[in-house]
């Protein structure tokens, strides 16, 4: 889909504008007769690539309450809040700036944080389960590493370019785990059953 100049032959593109494509069925899905296709393109895109680490990491779980993060409040950053509050757990939008307060609370955010901000990070440390991280350009994951509560974990979704350098929160960390969508950490602190 994106080797090739497609689509529109006034207005050429790269990507996945076309009229027909031929595909296994299993990676069809049929959009309900009378939803509107602008209204099925967000869930179909953002949604399923929100949905996929809310279910691997248990937020869909029936009766299960988290603390969910989520950096960047773009396109994907938008349809996160909108479907982890939707399952009933307290989201926390973070950016750069308090600029998209407003919109992230209007999605659902229970709570908003300036990543920038030391004293707005200090508010929201220790107490995130899961925090996924939309932004799709390099940057530093540390501000965020300070609000993961024991054993909770950074996903990575907008991952573009290098790895962002995951370094160890501290002398407690027994060992550390990256890949392009997860991040852990593990302790030996007696006070955290083994994990932070």
């Amino acid at each position: 889909v994106y080797s090739h100049i497609g689509g529109n032959q006034e207005v050429q593109n790269f990507g996945g504008y076309t009229q027909f494509d031929v595909v296994h069925e299993r990676f069809v899905c049929k959009i309900p007769d009378g939803m509107e296709l602008s209204k099925a393109g967000p869930i179909v895109c953002a949604g399923v690539t929100m949905w996929d680490p809310l279910k691997h990491w248990g937020a869909t779980q029936p009766g299960k309450k988290m603390d969910i993060g989520i950096v960047g409040i773009g396109g994907l950053g938008t349809m996160g809040i909108k479907l982890a509050s939707a399952l009933g757990h307290r989201v926390v939008a973070i950016s750069r700036s308090a600029r998209k307060e407003e919109l992230a609370r209007s999605k659902g955010a229970h709570g908003f944080v300036v990543s920038t901000d030391p004293k707005s990070v200090e508010k929201e440390a220790g107490k995130l389960d899961l925090i996924l991280d939309t932004i799709p350009a390099h940057h530093s994951i540390m501000p965020y590493l300070t609000m993961l509560s024991s054993s909770g974990t950074v996903v990575q979704l907008g991952c573009v370019g290098p790895p962002n350098g995951v370094l160890p929160a501290g002398p407690h960390v027994q060992e550390t785990e990256y890949c392009q969508l997860g991040y852990r950490r593990r302790s030996l602190d007696p006070g955290s059953s083994g994990l932070l």
